[in-house]
């Protein structure tokens, strides 16, 4: 199957190097300490923080850093498969992993010791990228829960198909069987908090895969910076009021 047409498209009319659509609202849980949806094209992501907090089992309590809980779960609607996932199945187990280790690189972990965060990541729609997604709301809820970080950690994803480089895979190109590469990334800093790839790829093109990866994550660093901006404006306009 041809992914790139000759006039250098992708499927879904983007160009190779070019993201999908980005879309974000923080506070979408009234419940929560902190909250967020985001959106990477029709992938859709909720991510809500509770916490710091009391530990609740006193048997994993820190006395000189912060516990930090994720679990992610996938809806069962959020996929046109309609097979029913098992609660704590192997997959969900690993990406909620992923999700706690890429947090734990930006949370100052060490000025809440003694308490607990607790990070849950829901799937609502997933079209390729759920992971990046999941990264980027989880971000944006630990900011509106006010925890402290030491940067933003953003996700984007790369991969290489029909010899060419591409930015921000859907489930269609995700699913084609070449190599795809997911880096988290605290942009400031300029470190890489995660670095997944499912398949072999020589040297030279890893690089120019992973660096396009990084871009990326860099471009969600700043759409995430003016969602903040924005939000912290309506925040004063209203205390203005």
């Amino acid at each position: 199957m041809e992914y790139i047409s000759p006039e250098g498209l992708r499927l879904d009319g983007r160009r190779p190097m070019e993201m999908r659509q980005l879309k974000a609202q923080i506070g979408t849980v009234s419940k929560a300490d902190g909250s967020a949806v985001f959106e990477m094209g029709n992938t859709k992501v909720l991510a809500a923080v509770y916490g710091p907090r009391e530990v609740q089992n006193r048997s994993q309590q820190m006395n000189d850093q912060v516990l930090v809980h994720c679990q992610y779960n996938m809806a069962n609607f959020s996929t046109g498969d309609r097979k029913r996932k098992p609660k704590g199945d192997r997959r969900s187990t690993e990406i909620s992993l992923v999700i706690r280790q890429t947090m734990e690189a930006c949370i100052m972990r060490h000025l809440m010791p003694r308490s607990q965060i607790d990070i849950y990541v829901q799937v609502l729609q997933a079209d390729g990228g759920t992971r990046s997604a999941c990264i980027n709301a989880a971000t944006l809820a630990l900011v509106d829960a006010g925890i402290p970080m030491c940067d933003l950690v953003t996700s984007c994803s790369s991969g290489y198909l029909n010899s060419t480089p591409l930015l921000d895979l859907n489930y269609v190109e995700d699913s084609a069987g070449g190599p795809d590469v997911t880096v988290g990334l605290l942009p400031k800093l300029d470190k890489v908090t995660l670095l997944q790839m499912d398949a072999k790829l020589p040297i030279d093109i890893f690089e120019n895969v992973m660096q396009l990866a990084v871009e990326g994550c860099k471009a969600v660093a700043n759409y995430i910076r003016e969602i903040l901006q924005e939000n912290t404006k309506q925040l004063e306009y209203r205390r203005g009021q």
